[in-house]
């Protein structure tokens, strides 16, 4: 088998070429966007305030109609 890259007779078996480095075949997992891997997209706020707001409302409600 020849190197795509650069034209060198390696082994068929070869996953990269001895000369010039490069990989052999395709790679078989997709490389990473060029965003970080780390960056996740932020969640709203709105569904926990309205949570918060309203077992707050509860709690006031509770004590209000047990004075």
């Amino acid at each position: 088998m020849t190197c795509r890259n650069c034209g060198t007779e390696i082994a068929d078996k070869a996953l990269i070429c001895y000369r010039c480095g490069k990989a052999t075949t395709d790679p078989r997992v997709k490389p990473p966007a060029d965003e970080s891997v780390f960056a996740k997209p932020r969640r709203s706020l709105w569904p926990w305030l309205a949570v918060a707001g309203l077992a707050a409302a509860g709690l006031l409600a509770t004590w209000v109609i047990g004075c």
